[in-house]
């Protein structure tokens, strides 16, 4: 499917971590590309910002070498029941091997929603696939209980699978392309995306079907109650945060004042302009809150270390 694309400079790679985004995310996109740049100044891979519309980057932050592409995928979308919270933009991630095949082999797109703590991307963009189109991690309500139905499928009348959460997707162009699966994708969202829970995951997941590879869950940690004290232990390397709760918008104090803190310093620098971040205490090791979350942590302990056991290293990829 032909794409037109419009490019702030040319691909210097054949492998990039791309993030989508509009205005009102490109600054939490931006925070997370500089994070990449800082831990990886030799990299042989480009960082881009893909959108709808073209964003002007900050001087400061012109550095840093962040390919800007606005893409002309908006009327692809027009039928999927978009709403204020499930826009276009939303979408953007699936038209991502077709718009860039020509630049691309390899594509790293990632939710703007989250924060680098560590990982070798050139590796992770490296990783073998066993001709997989698509890799990703398993999302959280099935971590610990593979088993789970997932209500999605079940609307589309489709055999139950694993099913992979969509902030953090590894991309086989070539073979993602040869597979049809954008056009796929597009025919089941015209005709089944409104009565879709998960939207623009549960569409990706019907899409793919069980083919696809499952990455290590250090590569989308997915940030919840149940999950987010065993990350200060294991340290993956890169939180997600799911959900409502963000850094820039923490009213009840349910993260850890770190994320906030850290994007703060970027965004009074970068973005003057933006409103400062609610920085709190954070949550009180006597609080209800957090003795709710100890109870979900332990009862869930046990099970989510047989999950994590079928992941040796970061780099092991799933069956």
């Amino acid at each position: 499917m032909a794409l037109n694309v419009e490019a702030s400079r040319p691909a210097r790679a054949r492998q990039a971590v791309i993030f989508c985004c509009d205005r009102n995310y490109y600054p939490y996109a931006m925070f997370a590309a500089a994070q990449i740049a800082g831990r990886h100044p030799d990299r042989g891979f480009d960082i881009c910002i893909a959108s709808l519309e073209a964003i002007e980057e900050p001087h400061s932050l012109s550095e840093l070498a962040v390919r800007h592409c606005t893409i002309d995928a908006a009327h692809l979308f027009a039928d999927f029941g978009l709403d204020d919270r499930r826009t276009a933009v939303t979408y953007l991630r699936l038209v991502l091997p077709d718009a860039f095949s020509e630049d691309y082999d390899r594509i790293l797109y990632l939710d703007s929603d989250i924060y680098i703590q560590g990982g070798d991307l050139a590796a992770l963009l490296a990783l073998p696939l066993a001709a997989r189109p698509l890799a990703a991690v398993r999302d959280n309500k099935q971590w610990r209980t593979p088993s789970r139905r997932m209500v999605d499928f079940d609307r589309l009348g489709l055999p139950q699978r694993p099913y992979f959460n969509s902030g953090v997707l590894l991309f086989d162009v070539p073979a993602f392309r040869a597979a049809n699966l954008l056009q796929e994708a597009l025919r089941i969202g015209r005709s089944q995306g409104r009565q879709l829970v998960r939207h623009d995951q549960s569409l990706l997941n019907a899409t793919m079907l069980g083919n696809w590879a499952e990455l290590s869950p250090s590569w989308n940690w997915q940030y919840t109650w149940s999950s987010r004290l065993f990350a200060a232990m294991l340290g993956p390397n890169i939180i997600h945060f799911i959900g409502r709760c963000k850094p820039w918008c923490d009213p009840d104090n349910l993260l850890s004042p770190q994320f906030a803190r850290d994007l703060q310093i970027f965004l009074a620098r970068h973005f003057p302009n933006h409103p400062p971040l609610p920085l709190g205490p954070g949550m009180r090791p006597d609080s209800l809150a957090m003795r709710r979350m100890l109870m979900k942590h332990l009862l869930s302990s046990g099970r989510l270390a047989r999950y994590l056991e079928r992941f040796p290293s970061d780099l092991t990829v799933g069956p």
